[in-house]
């Protein structure tokens, strides 16, 4: 129940947050002169599963003035990434603040209460999961047989001989 109201309020945030984005375009668009300070920051998320990733991004994304340009791939030793272009950036120290209090509202919702300070074990599909393709694709080269680099020139088969 409790996370029910916490996504009912970011619900509620995120949508002021979509109306003073597009003030912000809309006054930087019809103003004289270039009101707008371009910056692209990498923010390392505290989220951890492909919902909360896909969610973060998305709620970055909607919000007028910014936009997911990249993603980094986390490894066991860090999380992974976003790298999001604010198009009304103060500061880069400001637009990080303005991403990690969007990412602890989104982790409250996902996670409860304690939201960013609950960081749970990497579940299904993410960077840990050894059932995850790439986990898959890792496991077979280091325990798979190892091949023979290939012949330079081609192998006559029964047939041709």
């Amino acid at each position: 129940m409790i996370r029910l109201w916490y996504g009912l309020t970011y619900v509620l945030w995120i949508v002021v947050e979509i109306v003073k984005g597009s003030m912000d375009v809309a006054k930087g668009a019809y103003s004289r002169g270039t009101k707008s300070s371009p910056a692209i920051v990498e923010f390392p998320l505290r989220c951890t599963t492909d919902a909360e990733i896909i969610a973060m991004a998305s709620s970055i994304t909607i919000t007028p003035g910014t936009l997911v340009v990249g993603t980094a791939h986390g490894t066991e030793a860090e999380h992974p990434s976003l790298f999001v272009h604010a198009l009304f950036a103060e500061s880069r120290e400001q637009v990080l603040a303005d991403l990690t209090d969007m990412e602890d509202r989104l982790l409250r919702v996902t996670r409860g209460r304690a939201g960013a300070q609950d960081d749970p074990a990497r579940g299904s599909g993410g960077t840990t999961d050894p059932d995850h393709a790439d986990g898959r694709a890792a496991r077979r080269i280091d325990e798979g047989p190892h091949r023979e680099v290939a012949p330079s020139e081609p192998v006559v088969g029964e047939e041709e001989r």
